[in-house]
């Protein structure tokens, strides 16, 4: 056999072995996550799904975040993002992110519960932060907003302030 051909050989096994390892890897890593819909037809069809662990994809319904004064647990209830009629109440006990409120949308991970709520060891909130249009004409503000767009306010420096000297 020639040298030619045992390289070429010897490259389409160590090119099949790390595909082979790739997409293995890829589906045992990937983050998926269930809606609360989804869980619920889970459970439906196989009770002891209750005992896995499972992250789910929601919203938080607006109302329904109490904090308890501590601040290190919280509750809400968490509904599907498009359609509400499933829900479940969620238990976190932890430091809720900078940016869970009301309505938005989280990823929680944890058990559901025998009494049908879900404990969260892991909550994550969407970033909130959206753009947002010019007001209208008619809108309060509006008048404002179109006298200083462009231009420097009144009484605030326009070059940086000089540092203190001790």
């Amino acid at each position: 056999m020639k040298a030619r051909n045992k390289f070429l050989i010897g490259g389409a096994l160590v090119l099949g072995s790390a595909s082979y390892l790739m997409a293995s890897s890829i589906e045992d890593t990937g983050q998926y996550f269930l809606t609360p819909t989804e869980l619920q037809a889970k459970v439906a069809k196989d009770p002891s799904f209750r005992d896995q662990g499972v992250k789910v994809g929601a919203r938080a319904v607006p109302g329904t975040i109490v904090r308890d004064p501590s601040g290190r647990s919280l509750t809400f209830v968490m509904a599907d993002l498009l359609d509400s009629t499933r829900t479940y109440p969620v238990v976190y006990r932890g430091i809720a992110p900078d940016t869970f409120t009301d309505g938005v949308e989280v990823v929680v991970e944890g058990r559901l519960g025998p009494d049908g709520t879900f404990r969260a060891t892991t909550l994550l909130a969407k970033c909130a932060s959206r753009y947002e249009n010019a007001p209208d004409k008619d809108a309060p503000g509006y008048k404002e907003y179109r006298q200083y767009k462009g231009k420097h306010p009144d009484g605030v420096p326009k070059t940086a302030a000089p540092s203190p000297q001790t």
